[in-house]
């Protein structure tokens, strides 16, 4: 599968207007996949009950934060999302040297969900990620579809006060703190010789496998990924244009700004094709706590065309039915590997495309 999907930024102060972080992410996918926005509560669970993810069970935590959620409607985690505390994530897929496992395990997007309503700031998620990534893998087919695709995961974790960059390699993983300026990820390896955290035996790995002499400086992703880093930012491609993007408006980015960004063609950014972006999101994230965290959603493809729309975590939430796509009871989704999909457009999706196919028509005319 080419590796084509996804763009995840962050701008913090100075580069951002009225001492805010500003989280944004697209999520590129299958053009006939529908993303869902969904909300769960916080919850508080029995002592060792268990956990059913997309492929796998695993212990459920004592407590649970309230979560929002864009996720493609028939896997159990997220392909970004934001809790109560104003915790943001959103994840990437990677390939490098290592090789991926396509034996079912946690997926990325189950490891966003986990992330979100475990911890309460973007550090803690790392560390639930990292807990988890160690005790039971990631792995399994990221589609619905009879076509396998299967990856490596990379993460953009941000709160009210700093965000973190999480790259992995099957086990093996690297953080890079981030508490000013702007950062994006994108489907290649990104994090290079700052490495403020990182797995404990991903040097001695690398020298195993005779990735890296030991001598050198060391660079996770010159090493576990085939990229020439030195012009990693000059290079054509949509992690370079994004860089660009977030340069060009440093100093004054706004939520607006991560729109546009999100929106852009030109760059590859707003992706057309078998990938598109099915859904987007963006988050105004304030360093002062009396001020509510906003998240903007559309639960729709293409931002380009495509209203975000608002959600704010306050109290007594209904769920959020113009979002929710619909349940297939006696269908096993993820294992079925049926001819014939099921229709899984809710409310909002429908709208959305009669409007468009109004505006198309009318062009028409």
């Amino acid at each position: 599968m080419e590796p084509c999907s996804c763009d995840t930024f962050v701008a913090l102060p100075p580069s951002t207007i009225g001492n805010r972080i500003i989280f944004g992410k697209n999520s590129d996918r299958l053009c006939n996949e529908v993303q869902e926005v969904v909300y769960f509560p916080a919850g508080v669970h029995n002592l060792g009950k268990q956990l059913k993810c997309t492929y796998i069970e695993i212990e459920q935590a004592p407590e649970t934060y309230a979560v929002v959620l864009s996720r493609p409607a028939w896997l159990w985690g997220a392909e970004m999302g934001a809790n109560e505390h104003g915790v943001c994530i959103g994840n990437e897929a990677v390939w490098g040297r290592e090789e991926v496992c396509s034996e079912e395990a946690l997926l990325g997007m189950d490891l966003v969900r986990l992330g979100l309503e475990r911890a309460d700031t973007a550090e803690k998620a790392l560390n639930v990620i990292i807990d988890l990534l160690e005790k039971y893998g990631q792995g399994g087919n990221c589609t619905e579809d009879n076509m396998e695709f299967s990856y490596h995961n990379s993460f953009l974790l941000a709160d009210r006060n700093e965000a973190w960059i999480l790259e992995t390699a099957g086990k093996y993983w690297a953080a890079e703190k981030v508490q000013e300026g702007v950062r994006n990820i994108s489907n290649q390896l990104s994090i290079t010789t700052k490495i403020d955290r990182e797995h404990p035996d991903l040097r001695s790995y690398a020298k195993q496998r005779g990735w890296w002499d030991g001598k050198k400086e060391f660079d996770f992703a010159g090493t576990y990924s085939c990229l020439d880093t030195a012009t990693m930012l000059t290079s054509p491609g949509r992690y370079c244009e994004g860089y660009k993007l977030l340069n060009k408006h440093k100093g004054s980015i706004t939520f607006e700004t991560m729109m546009e960004i999100l929106r852009d063609k030109p760059s590859g950014i707003n992706m057309e094709g078998g990938f598109l972006t099915t859904a987007s999101m963006v988050s105004i994230l304030p360093r002062d706590s009396s001020s509510p965290c906003i998240h903007f959603f559309t639960g729709t493809p293409d931002p380009e065309r495509s209203v975000f729309k608002p959600f704010i975590f306050v109290p007594h939430i209904s769920q959020l039915l113009d979002t929710c796509s619909p349940t297939f009871e006696l269908e096993h989704p993820v294992k079925k590997k049926a001819h014939c999909k099921p229709d899984r457009r809710h409310p909002l999706y429908l709208e959305h495309q009669q409007a468009l196919e109004a505006i198309d028509n009318n062009k028409v005319l």
